[in-house]
């Protein structure tokens, strides 16, 4: 599985982007997708998972701002990003889980102890 990322950029705060992850090879593995970011100096972050059957959750820190979305026709993953602040400043990174474990609070396999797949990242970086 290869994942290709897009849309980064350098945006005001308040600005939006919209960022892109193009899926190809054996995408009948995946079955969560989900994007992680990962500002200087700081650990890995899980942004937002979602599952084959649209099941998602969000940081606390993007609720409200961001949205997932995947278009399993077109093999793309979204990221749709409103109001970004300038700790939204970050490299964010799509990836793929084939192996995810059930949620009692989503009534799906949406959780994810690792993910298998990743794409090369894509910088966004916020100004205040």
């Amino acid at each position: 599985v290869q994942l290709v990322e897009s849309g980064g950029g350098l945006v005001q705060a308040g600005g939006s982007l919209r960022l892109s992850c193009a899926a190809s090879g054996s995408i009948f593995s995946i079955n969560v997708m989900g994007w992680y970011r990962q500002a200087p100096g700081k650990e890995r972050q899980l942004v937002a998972p979602i599952s084959s059957g649209g099941s998602t959750y969000y940081t606390d820190s993007v609720k409200g701002r961001f949205t997932i979305s995947r278009d399993n026709a077109k093999n793309t993953l979204y990221l749709q990003m409103n109001n970004l602040k300038p700790e939204d400043t970050a490299m964010y990174y799509c990836a793929a889980c084939s192996s995810p474990k059930w949620s009692d609070e989503f009534s799906d396999y949406v959780v994810c102890d690792a993910y298998d797949y990743w794409g090369q990242g894509t910088q966004v970086t916020v100004s205040s």
